[in-house]
């Protein structure tokens, strides 16, 4: 099945994208789709501990289990002062 990555930030940068199309099996959690992306994009690894991931406007935990036509949206953590 296929689901749309979105990277914002400087995530944009560490994969050389903004979107990407990933095709994952049925019933993959976000934690296979992570996998399968820092094979892919593997600057993103350096980001693993911190990275925060909404499905839709939901964020979501890693064991979320995804659908067809999904779309994930991948963050840097926020900072401020």
């Amino acid at each position: 099945m296929k689901v749309k990555v979105f990277f914002y930030s400087y995530f944009k940068d560490l994969t050389g994208c903004a979107v990407a199309e990933e095709i994952i099996s049925e019933n993959a959690k976000i934690a296979d789709l992570m996998n399968q992306l820092y094979a892919r994009f593997p600057k993103l690894t350096a980001m693993a501990n911190s990275t925060l991931i909404a499905v839709g406007v939901e964020y979501q935990g890693r064991s979320y289990v995804l659908r067809e036509g999904d779309e994930v949206s991948l963050f840097p953590p926020v900072q401020g002062g």
